[in-house]
């Protein structure tokens, strides 16, 4: 799907913060705007404070940088802006260079539903430092809600125990490209089906779900709306019960199921939206099967999220799909990833690069330089450890060490010849052009799956989950602390 055009119908290019065209105004005055640099796109905690997150937004990317552009209304926009003196913001020779900008970068990614860690890049971008300046904001816009979303629902599927979830938060979320993509990442997340159509038309997610309270109060009576309903769907008949009395909903409930099945056709279930959702389930499952109905279903529903559904489990509530709607699509306990995107290495004059380091009195903060990569281990099927690693660096298969790059103490020796490999950027676009194909959003569901299944139980605990080994190789180790230092004595005017 083109979703720049089929959404928007024209140039995103000016979605970014204002800084980022002040800097590349800057990078071209000084002559900067070619000189080749490498970004990294990471986020440094797990959202949830959970032991794991799933990469999404990939395809959005791919549409935006396929897309970007300036367009002539984008320009007029920016010869418009003044400064302070009344003056032009930017001087027509660099709107003429915006105009004339063709994209030529280079970017890896992992793909999306990829079980991804803090600080392993999930996007390097490669080219033009005035491009990759400018790709800033709308990446990180992009991946960051997305993964948070598939990462959300993730953690609600492991809680389920693997049981339908029927995403339907459109009218909570945060406005209709937030409804959208968060549909988008939920299904990639897990999810079985949304409530939002428009996503259902736009990325080919199932579509579910059958009427709300209102569609009762506006009858006399709960039976006769339930009658009504069942002669306008006969085959996608899901009572919701609770309106007035929840017991004696499930009553009627079971009266036009019987109506339905003496025609030849099945009562799907009912859904349960508010009060003691396990003590309400339960009764309704006993007199769901005393009524010879025990195939019909239980809908729950009422503001859930992943420790709520595993109260619920741990109560053997009689729920078998679930819906969750506020607390998915606006990520509702950590409503940011907080992912960053940092230079890592600048092409010199003489052709070299030259691996760049971000200092901070926080250590999480200081990034990982150079052109890096990421390996990921098996062993029988499980993935053991992940390996940050230059790209220019030989990796002795019989025995490497990883450091954590947060607490150097913490360190895990490897045999890579023993281990099957898989490196996790995968090549997106070369010179600006795409050479990646897209899988369908099905492919990416299960992998997304299949990814949570190669990792052990333990590292996707909701709660104080066991912290899962990703280190630095260690040249890359050194090549770190080097710059550290070296950094810190320049800071300390030492040298």
């Amino acid at each position: 799907m083109k979703i720049t055009k089929d959404l928007y119908q024209s140039s995103l290019a000016l979605l970014t913060d204002f800084y980022q065209l002040t800097m590349a105004y800057g990078y071209w005055k000084s002559g900067k705007a070619d000189q080749e640099a490498v970004f990294n796109l990471f986020f440094r905690k797990h959202p949830f404070q959970g032991g794991f997150t799933m990469a999404a937004g990939l395809e959005y990317l791919i549409d935006y940088c396929e897309n970007f552009n300036f367009e002539d209304e984008d320009l007029a926009y920016l010869a418009s802006m003044k400064r302070k003196d009344g003056s032009p913001m930017f001087e027509p020779d660099f709107l003429k260079y915006l105009s004339e900008m063709k994209f030529t970068c280079d970017i890896d990614a992992v793909e999306e539903g990829t079980v991804v860690f803090p600080n392993t890049p999930l996007v390097r971008v490669r080219g033009p430092l005035f491009q990759c300046q400018l790709l800033e904001t709308p990446l990180l816009n992009i991946i960051n809600f997305q993964t948070l979303i598939a990462t959300k629902a993730a953690r609600i599927n492991l809680a389920t125990l693997g049981e339908p979830i029927m995403e339907f938060g459109l009218r909570r979320a945060q406005g209709i490209d937030g409804a959208l993509a968060a549909s988008r990442a939920a299904y990639i997340g897990g999810c079985t089906s949304t409530s939002n159509v428009l996503a259902g038309k736009l990325f080919g997610i199932p579509v579910s779900g059958t009427h709300a309270h209102s569609w009762i109060m506006s009858f006399e009576t709960e039976l006769e709306a339930f009658e009504a309903y069942a002669e306008a769907f006969p085959d996608n008949c899901i009572f919701l019960v609770d309106t007035y009395d929840t017991l004696n909903g499930v009553k009627n409930a079971i009266k036009v199921g019987q109506i339905l099945r003496s025609k030849g056709k099945e009562m799907l279930g009912i859904r349960i939206d508010s009060g003691d959702l396990a003590y309400f389930s339960n009764k309704a499952r006993e007199m769901l099967d005393e009524a010879g109905f025990p195939d019909a279903k239980i809908v729950g529903s009422n503001d859930l999220d992943e420790h709520i559904i595993s109260s619920l489990k741990s109560q053997e509530a009689s729920i078998n799909v679930w819906g969750v709607g506020t607390k998915l699509v606006t990520a509702f306990d950590q409503p940011a990833l907080g992912a960053v995107y940092k230079l890592s290495a600048i092409k010199s004059e003489t052709g070299t690069w030259e691996p760049k380091i971000k200092l901070s009195q926080q250590s999480i903060k200081i990034n990982i330089p150079g052109i890096h990569n990421v390996k990921r281990y098996y062993s029988n099927g499980k993935a053991v450890a992940d390996m940050i690693y230059l790209e220019n660096q030989v990796i002795d298969s019989k025995s490497t060490m990883i450091i954590d790059p947060m607490d150097p103490t913490h360190r895990k020796r490897l045999m890579p010849a023993f281990y099957k490999e898989e490196i996790l950027l995968k090549t997106i676009f070369k010179a600006g052009k795409n050479v990646y194909q897209i899988p369908t959003l099905d492919q990416i569901r299960d992998r997304g799956i299949a990814q949570l299944e190669s990792f052990d139980k333990t590292h996707k605990r909701l709660v104080n989950p066991h912290i899962y080994p990703v280190g630095l190789e260690e040249n890359l180790h050194h090549l770190r602390m080097d710059l550290v230092l070296k950094a810190k004595k320049l800071d300390n005017g030492l040298e």
